[in-house]
């Protein structure tokens, strides 16, 4: 039998490659250290030992700072995609054991954990006892971040997306509704046309959350060029009280209302005339994904349990607009 080169060589372990990849990430012993839960000093001799394995020099090391070697940044790439393929083997390891135990990294973002997330956990407890959910509330971007590196698992948010390498599995559409102040003249109504946005002093949330740019985008189809904005909120919650203070009004899903609207008693309700603005919400997950016979019959389930919300559920096959 013939023996080859390669197999003979010293194999760098995978705390190596990890301790490697943590500080090519953060370019920061610390940092990285402290990211991947080992000590400086057992960071810095897996460093030194993968370097002395591979007969390179991966990093250049001053007394202020860490930089990658041009070897490094070659290396720093295929690290990363051993280390994803390990996570992959557990996944799928885990997946073959049993369906739906273990833990299941769910990202929300924050329009629609509040609302939703009850319905989630009650189907969860109910129907999968033995599944340990684990929740993170964040923006888009960083839920996307998460489930692309394999921090998360799987997304519950706004689609379209239209990111490589993420399968979208619809659940429902919904409205947006107009909340108002008292006394507003929009308050109320029912039939508002969309046109009636280009003159309303409309508050938003902050840049970052995805119902804002949802928001402006219904504004530019009902014709409004811009949409200056004097004052924003961190969520819907403040966002409401705003307006119930009389600073101007907003567009809320019609998940959020009942939630949202019933803590003043100085907002009102109005509804956009057919086909009113409307937003989708699905679960996200990566393709390919070890577990994603579990993640569509997840999916079904939570469409039939999301049914008594005023909501319009979608079938497995409804398929998902492009991005404008």
């Amino acid at each position: 039998m013939t023996v080859s080169n390669t197999s003979k060589r010293r194999q760098p372990s995978l705390a190596q490659l990890r301790a490697f990849s943590a500080v090519a990430e953060h370019l920061h012993f610390r940092d990285a250290a402290a990211a991947i839960g080992m000590s400086q000093p057992a960071l810095s001799g897996a460093v030194a030992a993968l370097e002395e394995t591979l007969g390179v020099t991966l990093l250049e090391r001053t007394t202020r700072k860490v930089l990658l070697s041009p070897a490094g940044e070659r290396l720093a790439v295929r690290a990363k995609a051993v280390l994803d393929e390990v996570v992959a083997l557990l996944e799928e390891a885990e997946a073959v054991r049993a369906p739906f135990t273990g833990a299941l990294r769910l990202g929300v973002i924050p329009t629609v954990a509040p609302y939703l997330l009850p319905t989630v956990l009650r189907l969860a407890h109910d129907r999968y006892p033995d599944l340990d959910l684990q929740v993170h509330e964040e923006q888009t971007a960083n839920l996307l971040e998460g489930l692309t590196t394999g921090r998360l698992d799987l997304l519950l948010l706004a689609v379209p997306l239209g990111v490589p390498g993420v399968v979208e599995l619809p659940l429902f559409d919904e409205d947006f509704v107009l909340v108002t102040p008292l006394g507003h003249p929009l308050g109320g109504r029912s039939g508002i046309p969309r046109d009636a946005l280009r003159e309303l002093n409309l508050l938003l949330l902050d840049e970052g959350h995805c119902l804002r740019d949802q928001a402006l985008d219904i504004c530019r189809e009902a014709g409004r060029a811009d949409a200056p904005v004097t004052t924003t909120a961190a969520g819907l919650s403040t966002l409401v009280q705003l307006v119930a203070g009389g600073l101007g009004v907003t567009l809320l899903p019609r998940t959020a209302v009942r939630v949202e609207t019933t803590r003043s008693d100085r907002l009102l309700t109005g509804y956009f005339q057919e086909p009113a603005p409307t937003r989708r919400i699905a679960l996200a997950m990566r393709t390919g994904a070890a577990r994603r016979a579990e993640y569509q019959e997840l999916a079904a389930a939570l469409r039939e349990a999301l049914r008594p919300l005023p909501v319009r559920v979608l079938g497995a096959d409804r398929p998902v607009p492009a991005c404008n």
